[in-house]
Formats: C-alpha cells, sequence, structure tokens
C-alpha cells in the first residue's frame, strides 16, 4: 500500500512539473548578426563668408566630391543653412531611388543670444545628409546646444544626430576652436551625456559621428582621454574625425582634395557595422 502511494505521489510530482515547463517562455532564439557596409564623408567647408578661409568654391567643389564617392553619410561644419538642401539634392540625385534626409543646425551667438549668421544673413552650422535603408521605417532628429563653452567665443557650439532605429546614430559636431579644453569638455559631453540620452529616447543603434573636433591624437589635451583607443576612429592627421561606438569597423580613412576651396581635406572613411549584436554606450559620469 505505501509502494503504491508514492508511485501515485512521483507520477503527480511529474505531471505538475511538466505543466511548469510548459508554461515557461521559451528561450528566443539570438538574432544573427548581419552587417551594413558604410561610407561617410565629413567636410569642414569654411562657408560663412566671414573668415580668411571663404572662397564661394566650397560648395560645388563639396557637389564633386559627393557625385564622385557617393558616401551613404555626410556630416558638414562651417556651412550656411542653404548649403544643406542643396549639396541635399546632388545627394539624393546620386541615390535615386532611396529615400534620403537632410537636417540642420544653426549654432548659437552669444552677443544676440540668437544664432549666429553668415555674411549673407542665413543661420550658419552645422548639416547632415543621410541615405536612409529601404524600406524607410521612420527617423528621428536630435540636437542641442553645448552647456560648456569657450567664453572668449561668440559661436555656441552645437550637436546633431539623425537617428535611424536599429541601423544607425549618424552625428555631426563642430567642436570649440580657440580653448581646446573647452572642446575637450564638450567632447565628453557628447559621448557621456548626448549619446547616451539619445539612445535612451530614440531606441538602440551604433553611433556614427563624423565632424571637426578641434583636438588632435597625441595632442595636448589628448583626443584619447575622451576618445578611447579602442573605440573605431579614422582621422585627416588633423582635427578632423570619424569616430563611431561599439559594433562598428572603421576601415582605413583618406584625404580628399577639397582644391583649396576650404582649409580643410575632405575625410572619407568606410566603416562596416554589425546588426543583432548589442553595443557598449559610455554612461554619464556622477
Amino acid at each position: 500500500m505505501v509502494g503504491r502511494r508514492r508511485r501515485v505521489l512521483r507520477r503527480a510530482l511529474a505531471a505538475g512539473l511538466l505543466v511548469v515547463a510548459a508554461a515557461l517562455p521559451a528561450e528566443a532564439p539570438a538574432s544573427p548578426v548581419t552587417s551594413t557596409t558604410l561610407t561617410v564623408l565629413q567636410l569642414n567647408l569654411c562657408n560663412s563668408g566671414r573668415a580668411g578661409c571663404y572662397t564661394g568654391r566650397a560648395v560645388p567643389r563639396a557637389a564633386e566630391v559627393i557625385r564622385a564617392e557617393a558616401p551613404q553619410l555626410v556630416s558638414l561644419n562651417e556651412i550656411c543653412q542653404g548649403d544643406v538642401p542643396e549639396l541635399g539634392r546632388v545627394f539624393a540625385r546620386v541615390h535615386r531611388g532611396g529615400t534620403v534626409v537632410a537636417e540642420f543646425r544653426a549654432a548659437g551667438d552669444r552677443p544676440s543670444r540668437g544664432v549666429t549668421r553668415c555674411r549673407d544673413g542665413q543661420p550658419y552650422g552645422i548639416g547632415l545628409l543621410v541615405r536612409l535603408p529601404v524600406p524607410h521605417r521612420g527617423h528621428t532628429v536630435h540636437s542641442g546646444i553645448y552647456p560648456v563653452q569657450d567664453l572668449a567665443d561668440p559661436e555656441l557650439r552645437a550637436w546633431l544626430c539623425v537617428h535611424v532605429p536599429d541601423v544607425v546614430n549618424a552625428c555631426t559636431t563642430h567642436l570649440a576652436a580657440f580653448s581646446a579644453s573647452t572642446a575637450l569638455a564638450q567632447c565628453g559631453h557628447l559621448f557621456d551625456a548626448v549619446v547616451p540620452a539619445v539612445l535612451g529616447r530614440a531606441g538602440h543603434a551604433p553611433t556614427v559621428l563624423g565632424g571637426d573636433l578641434n583636438l588632435r591624437a597625441g595632442g595636448s589635451p589628448d583626443l584619447r582621454s575622451c576618445v578611447p583607443p579602442d573605440r573605431p576612429r579614422v582621422d585627416d592627421g588633423a582635427v578632423q574625425q570619424i569616430v563611431a561606438t561599439a559594433g562598428v569597423t572603421a576601415g582605413a580613412g583618406r584625404s580628399v582634395d577639397m582644391r583649396d576651396a576650404t582649409d580643410h581635406p575632405g575625410l572619407l572613411a568606410t566603416l562596416t557595422i554589425e546588426h543583432g549584436r548589442p553595443s557598449s554606450v559610455r554612461r554619464p559620469r556622477p
């Protein structure tokens, strides 16, 4: 009798475990890792009309380079607001049949408490041209002015990002030109506060930044105290940088001759972005 009761108890316990196991969610299979190749072009066009490097030929030369190189992402510094749609039309013709976005962010102006303006009165600042994936599932635009600025510079430096969910968080900036310590503080704010905040609101995507950071690797202060050596990065041998977060592999970059239309060469790099593998993002320092 006792043995029979034990057998009945074991059968009931086994049946209960099967019910519990059936109620548990099955483990989701790991997402396959795929990759996308992204050609990035960084341009500083010195097109305000106010600086000595202005030639009036930078935008036409930029259009020639976009047609020749067919990048999927173009970061633009020192531009007037009208330069962005003009180059955006060239960019759209290069990527005929695809969806492209052209975005602009004006730098602030300390004396007027408005925006910095080009000689012809247009707002002056930074821009992005981004080829969006097909099918296009939407994107968001994020921008702002740094909380830390060089008090000797009337221009208040800005940042701009176009976030394409699960594909790329494309950003550009032009950091402080007259104070390297201010540029370094802005760089730290960008990677430690801005990028995590954008990804927190808009969702995961590897970040790719093109810009004139006014900082050099090996300089004083050293760019690498903001952009660690293990972060994918290419430069023009000077202050222009293309930087990415984890999940991106950077190939060799190369300079593009701007034929004296501006005081900076173009910087071109081919990146490989891995999808399906989460990337790490630096969190704000306490």
